[in-house]
């Protein structure tokens, strides 16, 4: 899908235009982590919008001819690549759709629109918004934006691959939250390219195993359902490209429950004051409950990758 020359390029070209983003420590807490490895944050909720999306929808624009985004861009999300795509639409002065599901977040639809984004609520799930945010982009012209299976997005995605492993040089292990699989297919893209010992482990919640099913079942499947109530990690079916990545750089993945990753963006505001979303809050919902896949591991990196006030009420 892509390579470590992709991903650099995409560093490159988005260098000016997002924000290299925090790293902190975990200490100083309450109620630590069961498991005794020393564990820094990657605070990617301080990024452009709150999220790592801002990478890789800045990307993909910057890829683009301009002549190709004369009817504005379009585009499908649970919530934090709407807010990307909404922003990086404002910065090219084009006009974007941003077409959601009706469990989206009120917060990141409001903000969506304080981006100047006009946004659409249909179905219950990302895969009916995806529909018809085709159809919109089929009927009008306007340029689709894919949250996860564009080679474009997923290298502006692994560009906070390089980051991590540059300001965290003896990070052994690292904790990705998955929805559709873009960031952990780019992350981990660079992650392999430079540093192949590092243990890299992902995070869906039991109610969207889109991921994981795919791997115990050896080809891409389908979900029969989803029924997680976090909208940023919700995804029925991943991309083929997408799965084979992961397949070949992710070493384990563990699933979580929604009610586990509140509790988690609960205890980061609490022991950190980070305000994490549900998604951003998932890397420590594994850690709290203990991941197997980190036996031995002796500096872990869990990534915040998403900004929300879930946790602060």
């Amino acid at each position: 899908m892509i390579n470590i020359d992709d991903i650099e390029a995409a560093r490159r070209r988005i260098a000016d235009r997002v924000r290299r983003t925090p790293v902190m420590p975990l200490t100083q807490i309450k109620s630590p982590p069961p498991d005794g490895a020393r564990v820094t944050l990657k605070l990617e909720c301080l990024q452009v919008t709150g999220s790592f999306k801002a990478r890789g929808a800045m990307n993909r624009l910057l890829g683009t001819p301009p002549d190709q985004l004369r009817a504005g861009i379009v585009t499908a999300s649970g919530g934090n690549h709407g807010l990307a795509v909404a922003r990086t639409a404002f910065a090219a002065g084009v006009p974007a759709v941003v077409f959601v599901p009706s469990n989206v977040s009120p917060a990141k639809v409001a903000k969506m629109k304080a981006w100047n984004a006009r946004v659409e609520i249909v179905g219950d799930e990302w895969s009916k918004s995806n529909e018809a945010a085709l159809e919109y982009a089929a009927r009008t012209g306007a340029i689709y934006f894919h949250p996860f299976a564009d080679p474009l997005v997923v290298a502006g995605q692994g560009t906070l691959g390089l980051e991590v492993l540059e300001d965290l040089p003896d990070m052994d292990a690292i904790l990705v939250a998955i929805g559709g699989g873009g960031l952990i297919a780019g992350l981990s893209t660079a992650i392999r390219a430079r540093r192949p010992s590092v243990r890299i482990i992902g995070i869906e919640p039991v109610g969207s195993p889109t991921l994981k099913a795919s791997i115990d079942a050896g080809h891409v499947v389908t979900l029969d359902a989803v029924t997680s109530r976090v909208p940023t990690m919700s995804c029925r079916r991943t991309d083929e490209h997408v799965f084979e990545t992961v397949r070949r750089n992710v070493d384990e993945i563990v699933l979580v429950t929604d009610d586990e990753m509140e509790e988690a963006s609960r205890w980061l505001w609490f022991e950190m004051g980070v305000a994490a979303d549900l998604s951003g809050a998932a890397s420590l919902a594994a850690l709290r409950r203990g991941v197997p896949g980190l036996t031995g591991a002796k500096h872990v990196c869990a990534l915040v990758c998403g900004a929300g006030a879930e946790g602060t009420g």
